[in-house]
């Protein structure tokens, strides 16, 4: 199972985020419409991501804290995403759907989403993918480093996902 250690913040200004991770980052941006329908499920989250013609399902388990976290994750490509999304439209039923517009920068093992959330607003996400091996307490520690350098204080920090925040709404 793959792993990353994540946060994710409430952003007062995108634009200066962005304008910070640019200047870091070894590869972006890169401009993403997606959008995640969500299952039911009895244990974590299950998702299918679609992003113009590509889509994949994505099974994954996080705590709900508003710091770093592990989350631990499958992704699985498909090339029937009408097909896979009625299947499970029928079994578990749908759960909501998060639409947004994703910018994308990588740095280091980071990856960096800056996100216009439909109905929420605007998000920072880091994401620090852990190799194979590597001891998570490693990964902990970058959302921290990165954090200051883009601006974000630990009061933005957000401990739901997108479908839990507008399942509250």
């Amino acid at each position: 199972m793959k792993r990353n250690v994540e946060i994710k913040a409430a952003a007062t200004d995108l634009a200066a985020v962005e304008e910070k991770a640019a200047k870091l980052a070894d590869k972006g941006p890169m401009a993403l419409e997606q959008e995640d329908v969500f299952f039911h499920c009895s244990h974590g989250r299950l998702k299918l991501r679609r992003v113009g013609e590509r889509a994949e399902l994505i099974a994954y388990e996080r705590s709900d804290a508003a710091g770093p976290k592990q989350s631990r994750y499958v992704v699985y490509p498909t090339n029937d995403p009408d097909g896979l999304q009625n299947a499970l439209s029928l079994a578990p039923g749908v759960r909501g759907v998060v639409r947004k517009r994703r910018t994308l920068y990588l740095i280091g093992p980071t990856r960096v989403h800056l996100d216009r959330v439909e109905g929420l607003g605007d998000f920072v996400e880091l994401e620090v993918v852990l190799s194979e091996g590597q001891d998570t307490e490693e990964g902990l520690a970058v959302p921290g480093r990165l954090m200051a350098e883009l601006g974000i204080a630990e009061s933005q920090l957000v401990d739901k996902a997108y479908i839990d925040l507008l399942e509250e709404r």
